[in-house]
């Protein structure tokens, strides 16, 4: 048993075991309806959390219009007001733009309201940047509680998870985050034994300050973009994931 759980009823502990993976696991759907794959084998969507981030989006931005890559940003809401033009930058290349909170809380302790005041401090910052909000969000460290989900979906905006988080964020070397990555190119190579593709959550940016060290983000992804390229994958965004695919 786990620790935490030591001491509970058997009936609490279930119920503590059950929440604990509708708040974590990044294909749950117990506390909503979630983005978690794209609708091809064939599509991997790359997204970015944390931004944006002087320091690493510009060179990010410059990487992915080598390789024609389309991707997405989870944007928090106060380096938005703070970089503006980056924002308007990021736009600019074709890439979606989505809500990741105002400041980046942990949602799964927040009320109802905070929750919501969260997302729309983001919505306001786009709004103003862009002239558009975001469509879709993504919760900070992926944790939802039971109304996190539903108020994103009150406020029309679709919440993201992922099929990949390789914890690029970590102090590891790039050859680490290289290995991370590889199931991506193992499951292009078995496309036709999948209904869908990955969605690969990475960050080019800190939720603590800008200017956060992301350059074994780029590293790994200067190694891994022509060999997924190659593999036949297409880099599309959040939006373009979700649409029927052609037959």
């Amino acid at each position: 048993m786990h620790p935490a759980l030591i001491g509970l009823s058997a009936s609490a502990a279930v119920g503590a075991a059950v929440t604990s993976l509708g708040a974590v696991h990044p294909r749950s759907q117990l506390f909503g309806k979630t983005i978690c794959r794209t609708n091809s084998a064939k599509q991997l969507a790359l997204t970015f959390d944390d931004g944006p981030n002087p320091a690493i989006t510009p060179k990010l931005l410059n990487l992915l219009d080598k390789y024609n890559a389309k991707a997405t940003f989870f944007l928090i809401g106060r380096f938005v007001r703070e970089c503006p033009q980056l924002v308007q930058e990021i736009s600019a290349g074709g890439h979606l733009l989505g809500n990741h909170t105002q400041t980046h809380p942990n949602l799964f302790w927040l009320s109802p309201r905070a929750v919501r005041n969260e997302l729309l401090g983001c919505q306001d910052a786009l709004q103003k940047t862009l002239g558009v909000a975001a469509k879709y969000f993504r919760p900070p460290f992926g944790l939802r509680n039971p109304w996190v989900v539903s108020s994103a979906r009150d406020l029309g905006i679709q919440t993201v998870m992922w099929t990949l988080l390789p914890g690029d964020w970590l102090e590891k070397p790039p050859d680490w985050l290289m290995v991370r990555m590889r199931i991506i190119a193992e499951n292009a190579r078995r496309a036709e034994q999948r209904s869908y593709g990955d969605v690969l959550c990475l960050h080019d940016g800190g939720h603590r300050q800008l200017g956060a060290d992301r350059d074994r983000t780029l590293t790994a992804l200067e190694y891994w973009l022509p060999r997924w390229r190659d593999l036949g994958l297409k880099f599309v965004t959040i939006g373009e994931a979700v649409k029927t695919p052609a037959h």
